[in-house]
């Protein structure tokens, strides 16, 4: 079974390979992912490492965590499960531009 950690506090300059390589020196690294900004591509600032093992995990946990890897101290634990998130409708059909003001910031009952 794999065990997933979290780690943050990364560089912005940290690459999922470099991720990789650095817990590989614990033991079999499933995955390495650093997460990134969808609109710009650029690091949130953490990521995730799967391990094959719960030992080997545990052990990168009690071994890395403050560690520096790429010029910075990061901080490794153990991942929690995802919370549910609340559904905020996803679509604009819902949005009402204020009826005092139009987008172009002067009262629409001013144009007429």
């Amino acid at each position: 079974m794999t065990k997933k950690l979290f780690v943050g506090g990364l560089s912005w300059d940290t690459t999922d390979e470099s991720l990789h390589n650095f817990f590989s020196q614990i033991g079999a690294v499933e995955s390495a992912v650093v997460l990134r900004d969808r609109f710009n591509g650029r690091s949130r600032g953490y990521g995730f490492v799967e391990f094959t093992t719960e030992e080997d995990a545990q052990r990168a946990i009690d071994e890395l965590n403050e560690k520096e890897l790429d010029g910075r101290a990061i901080r490794v634990s153990e991942a929690k499960p995802q919370e549910p998130r609340e559904n905020r409708g996803g679509n604009f059909s819902s949005y009402r531009r204020n009826d005092r003001n139009d987008s172009r910031g002067y009262n629409d009952r001013d144009a007429s």
